[in-house]
């Protein structure tokens, strides 16, 4: 007797949008750590076309830069705005489930300056804007005191999402974000970053030395020099570093050739 034959569950089928999605966040995310092929396979259609692609006479030797330089120029072509509308949705860490919306960063894409902090907090998860609350205030009287405008800057966080009850982000939740970070500094490629706040730091510069060992001090980020300094929010716990961290921002305005008066 012949068994008839079953057909699988509609319920149990991926939804193919869904799936497209993932597959581009998966793709940027290879393309943000510097990944030249995956398993062998013939190289998949570009998700950013790159200016001035085409075919090359080059030697493979030619064509097979460091992963670090190959990471800046595979993204150094892609507007954030592509680099946005590819999180989509983002669920890919557990901060998705109570966030209201993604914040992503805002200010100059051309920005010689970038600052990149920790994560949203109440107000900026409610407004969708980076460094809006109380923290963010004095973040814009710092900048100010710079003789720049946010306008004129980059504003980001390491993680996109507020964490619940502000909450530290969590290393998990830090890496599902990782990509879109890389992405985004590859795509301004600032003059100068300030890492605001031991998150920062020791995700741009992968090491774990505390903050009041690293700040004032310059470091470098993917060849763009960073300096570490403390977070806002901990300045408005503790005043008394204001002055330390002030000498930092004077350092980053000697860089830039701004007046310090």
């Amino acid at each position: 007797m012949r068994m008839k034959e079953t057909q699988p569950s509609n319920e149990t089928q991926p939804n193919k949008a869904d799936m497209a999605k993932e597959l581009c966040r998966y793709l940027l995310w290879h393309r943000s750590e510097g990944t030249q092929a995956l398993l062998q396979s013939p190289a998949p259609k570009p998700l950013f076309k790159e200016a001035g692609s085409g075919p090359s006479e080059k030697s493979p030797s030619a064509q097979s830069p460091s992963a670090q330089s190959l990471s800046a120029q595979s993204s150094a072509h892609v507007p954030l705005e592509e680099i946005r509308a590819h999180m989509g949705d983002c669920r890919l860490c557990k901060l998705c489930r109570h966030r209201r919306q993604i914040v992503f960063g805002a200010g100059n894409p051309k920005a010689e300056l970038v600052f990149v902090g920790e994560g949203p907090g109440a107000d900026e998860d409610a407004q969708g804007i980076p460094f809006v609350g109380r923290a963010g205030q004095l973040l814009t009287k710092m900048i100010e005191a710079m003789h720049f405008s946010r306008d004129e800057v980059y504003i980001c966080n390491v993680v996109k999402c507020r964490p619940p009850d502000n909450r530290n982000p969590e290393p998990d939740e830090i890496e599902a974000c990782r990509p879109f970070l890389r992405a985004q500094l590859a795509s301004i490629r600032p003059k100068v970053l300030v890492a605001l706040g031991k998150f920062a730091v020791h995700t741009l510069l992968s090491e774990s030395t505390p903050i009041t060992k690293l700040r004032g001090r310059w470091r470098e980020y993917e060849g763009i020099p960073l300096m570490p300094t403390y977070h806002p929010a901990y300045l408005l716990r503790n005043p008394v570093e204001k002055k330390n961290a002030w000498l930092d921002l004077q350092s980053v305005m000697q860089r830039l050739g701004k007046p310090l008066k």
